[in-house]
């Protein structure tokens, strides 16, 4: 969820310099454990995705609304039962925030468009049943060919989407095709996380990050749609950091909103400013444009390795025509979005699988 700071000016630190730009995203359930200065920052919007569900689902202060739900849905299966308590734990904290709810759909549909589709649309009866409204939530779907065609049948219900486990600019393009309302590109691959080895942990990451130059490059080409087609791109919500400096980097590079977990928010609260301000300033205020320092990675891409062709995916391709087929083509001819695209899936499923067992067990309690 991305949250505006209110805290005083007076004792400045890295929430208080970030703000704006980008709002920031913290992650279900940091509400309900906020810190005295948590409290004071005003809410925008709430993510969510598997684990985090799965960490509030068995949560002891939701216990008795799980048991409660199982009781009420236990004939329409695990499923039904984890979208219903997946709306009404966006439903505890909606009052907290100014913006959407998000939830994500299963990882197990993500190359299904009807699967998709229908799991959004029964995420809408359940928000409607809680009286959150469609301009309230948003549903996450990861950004395979499938996902974004199912994305663009939803934005013609009126269902806004997120497309998530983003790594390139061919996904990024086709987000928009699919008239997603926002994407969260992974600002970290996912096995940076399981090795920190691997985790390019520099002192400016706007500048030397390796995921930077994909950012300048999706920024690039949703500014010449925009010009282009008069209509509005998506707004990127960055995820995937892990460090502070990670989060602060992303005013500099233009991002809208930046999904920020609770670790971070904490760090980001303690930090002092004016020692660790961030290599580049935080001072940069034009959203949806990198600062003039950055321009030159438009034309590098770290990830693709030393025998990149240096071509860049082109908005004139319709990557959702044909079922997909020029997405489909893009994401599997970069070993870094395929590779990153199946990690990504691959750890939601292991966590809805997660959901799937609490469920049961309490299905054979009740």
């Amino acid at each position: 969820m991305a949250i505006a700071s209110v805290i005083p000016q007076d004792n400045a630190n890295g929430l208080d310099r970030t703000e704006n730009p980008p709002r920031r995203s913290p992650p279900m359930g940091s509400i309900e454990t906020s810190t005295s200065w948590l409290d004071e920052l005003q809410l925008h919007h709430q993510t969510s995705n598997q684990r985090l569900v799965y960490e509030q689902m068995t949560s002891l202060e939701n216990r008795e609304m799980l048991l409660q739900v199982v009781k009420d849905d236990k004939d329409r299966g695990w499923e039904a039962i984890l979208d219903r308590m997946s709306v009404l734990l966006c439903a505890k904290n909606i009052h907290n925030i100014k913006g959407r709810v998000l939830l994500q759909t299963s990882p197990r549909a993500a190359y299904d468009v009807d699967r998709v589709v229908t799991q959004a649309r029964n995420y809408a009866r359940e928000f409607d049943k809680v009286g959150i409204s469609n301009d309230r939530f948003c549903i996450k779907i990861p950004c395979t060919a499938p996902g974004l065609i199912a994305c663009r049948i939803l934005r013609d219900e009126g269902i806004r989407t997120l497309g998530t486990s983003l790594f390139c600019l061919a996904q990024a393009i086709a987000a928009s095709q699919a008239g997603c309302l926002s994407i969260s590109p992974y600002y970290n691959l996912p096995w940076y996380h399981n090795n920190l080895k691997l985790w390019p942990n520099v002192k400016d990451p706007a500048l030397d990050h390796p995921m930077s130059s994909r950012l300048v490059q999706i920024l690039d080409a949703y500014r010449r749609m925009r010009n282009n087609t008069g209509r509005e791109q998506p707004m990127l919500k960055p995820a995937s950091f892990k460090s502070a400096r990670e989060a602060m980097a992303m005013a500099e590079l233009g991002c809208h909103n930046a999904t920020i977990p609770e670790d971070i928010i904490q760090q980001l609260s303690v930090l002092d400013f004016d020692i660790n301000s961030p290599a580049g300033g935080i001072a940069y205020k034009h959203t949806g444009t990198p600062s003039p320092r950055l321009a030159h990675l438009h034309d590098v891409d770290p990830l693709s390795g030393p025998n990149w062709n240096g071509r860049l995916a082109s908005t004139e391709i319709d990557y959702l025509a044909n079922d997909g087929a020029a997405l489909k083509k893009a994401i599997a001819d970069d070993a870094v979005t395929e590779r990153g695209l199946k990690e990504a899936l691959d750890a939601f499923e292991a966590n809805e699988l997660r959901c799937k067992v609490a469920i049961e067990e309490v299905m054979m309690q009740v």
